[in-house]
């Protein structure tokens, strides 16, 4: 197994386990024994648990930038694009369930070298967010709201959903993005136009 192959391997069974068992009651011992290697021979690969925690967080972040960045240049609309954005991070509960959990519970735990390059690429990938739904509000898709506030809000929607969702449930990642997107853009009442306030 090479280098890459074996570190990618250790960060798969970590997020695993810390989705499991939790960061803080997970050890290196745990993890080299999950691996089926001495915990020395982890020591190879990575210098400690908050190493491990950075390259979760690093893996899942660049994921999603990709992903953000290949829609940027393909020139999606932007309600296409925010479905798109909710469809990734629904359907990482599927394929990265554990990153899932580290990113959102345990950033604040990431070692202080780490924290301002993983920052950096949190709000990269905010800003697109934002961006698009000016996008929208400019081209008049989208209500005149303020756009920060409004990519926040479709984040909260879509973040929480790893503390509920179940695989084999009856509905698949992308149906639920599909219909949270429909709450997030068409609302939930009945009439538009109606004030309910």
């Amino acid at each position: 197994m090479s280098l890459d192959d074996r570190r990618q391997e250790i960060i798969t069974a970590a997020a695993e386990l810390f989705d499991r068992s939790g960061y803080s009651q997970t050890t290196m011992d745990d993890i080299a024994k999950t691996i089926g290697i001495a915990k020395p021979t982890l020591y190879h690969y990575f210098r400690s648990k908050e190493e491990i925690l950075s390259s979760i967080h690093e893996e899942f972040i660049d994921l999603l930038l990709e992903k953000e960045e290949r829609r940027q240049r393909a020139g999606l609309p932007p309600e296409q694009m925010l479905l798109e954005v909710m469809v990734d991070i629904l359907e990482l509960m599927e394929t990265h369930r554990g990153h899932l959990r580290v990113f959102f519970e345990h950033h604040r735990e990431l070692p202080d070298a780490a924290q301002p390059d993983m920052r950096a690429k949190r709000d990269r990938y905010e800003e697109a967010v934002t961006r698009t739904i000016k996008a929208g509000v400019t081209s008049g898709v989208f209500r005149d709201l303020e756009p920060r506030l409004t990519a926040l809000g479709l984040f909260g929607m879509c973040n929480w959903a790893y503390q509920w969702y179940r695989a084999g449930g009856p509905l698949q990642p992308r149906e639920i993005a599909f219909q949270f997107w429909d709450i997030f853009v068409r609302g939930v009442a009945a009439t538009p136009s109606r004030t309910l306030i």
